[in-house]
């Protein structure tokens, strides 16, 4: 018997996977996005009429312990109503016990698969602000989303900002849904257990990544928004990518790998990537309204300026008045010079 090719295998196993939505009011088209929880379909949802992404858990995370964090991040979903979160509809079971839920269909761009020039630094700087916007909103409701990334951001047609993938989310005050486990031998209503590691590497807050889950709170999201913001100032001046395994290390000052960085712009993301967490901006609220005064050109906390700085961001500001007295005052002088009255 010939062997199976790769191609093949792979082909059975998407068939084997494809979810059976038989009987219910959604019918699948096509597939268009995976992650570590599940797998997300393009879907008709023939009751209301309307395109919808329905979202399967997988493979990886069958189990009790893999439904119960799906069946988390719907509700917590479900609860937090903001512009740059994706709305829920709908959550049920496969025939063959799979958990799903139905949401909004996003189409735009992952923030990781746009090209970013210096001609579009001024939307590098709108977009990380809608992040902040929208991670706030869920601080302000108890919610830490521990995995924001450029693959978790979506900007869609007409300049939307949504925060996906809240799947490893943590409601604070409440139990929290146990971490799935391979070998499956947590205790019930453990949770998530102190050393267990939840993020993407380079982009997961220090305390994240040596599994110190007691310390992980809002300011541990403030870092991922740090981290994508140095991301998207560096990516064209980066080399490779970033550093595989879970070990934290520090990440350079952006300036060193694109020196274009305005000096302000570079102290803004390197207090938001302090590895000591009271030394990082104490919210998503406080890390935007910089980014804000920084696009205003106005003094950012993050950086002392000196007086040449403030000099230059006064000249710059009011270039257009300054320019007018300028003129004035060399007409004036010409017109001392060369028609003084006899």
């Amino acid at each position: 018997m010939r062997p199976l090719s790769d191609e093949a295998v792979r082909h059975l196993r998407e068939i084997a996977d494809w979810p059976d939505f038989s009987g219910t009011r959604y019918e699948v088209l096509e597939k268009i996005g995976a992650g570590g929880m599940g797998t997300v379909y393009l879907a008709t949802d023939h009751e209301l009429e309307r395109p919808v992404a329905l979202k399967v858990i997988g493979a990886a995370a069958l189990g009790p312990e893999g439904a119960e964090r799906m069946r988390q991040e719907a509700k917590i979903l479900a609860r937090l109503e903001h512009p740059g979160l994706v709305p829920v509809h709908d959550v049920g079971h496969l025939p063959d016990g799979r958990i799903y839920y139905a949401m909004k269909l996003v189409r735009g761009q992952r923030l990781d698969q746009i090209d970013w020039t210096p001609e579009t630094s001024a939307e590098v700087l709108r977009v990380v602000e809608r992040i902040c916007e929208a991670v706030a909103f869920a601080h302000a409701h108890g919610v830490i989303h521990r995995d924001l990334k450029p693959e978790n951001v979506m900007v869609g047609a007409f300049g939307e900002v949504l925060v996906l993938d809240w799947g490893v989310a943590k409601v604070l005050g409440e139990e929290e849904a146990p971490a799935p486990s391979a070998s499956g031998d947590r205790a019930e209503g453990e949770g998530t257990l102190p050393g267990t590691i939840l993020g993407t590497p380079g982009f997961m807050a220090p305390e994240q990544a040596r599994g110190q889950v007691d310390r992980v709170d809002a300011r541990s999201d403030v870092y991922a928004i740090g981290a994508i913001l140095h991301d998207l100032l560096t990516r064209a001046h980066r080399s490779g990518n970033r550093p595989p395994g879970l070990a934290w290390t520090a990440p350079e000052d952006p300036r060193q790998l694109n020196p274009e960085v305005p000096r302000r712009l570079a102290a803004i993301c390197q207090r938001a990537l302090a590895e000591d967490p009271c030394e990082r901006y104490e919210s998503a609220e406080a890390l935007a309204a910089d980014i804000g005064r920084f696009s205003r050109g106005d003094a950012v906390r993050a950086h002392q300026d000196s007086w040449l700085e403030r000099a230059g961001r006064f000249v710059q500001r009011y270039r257009l008045p300054i320019s007018i007295v300028l003129a004035y005052l060399v007409m004036r002088v010409a017109l001392f010079l060369f028609f003084e009255p006899e």
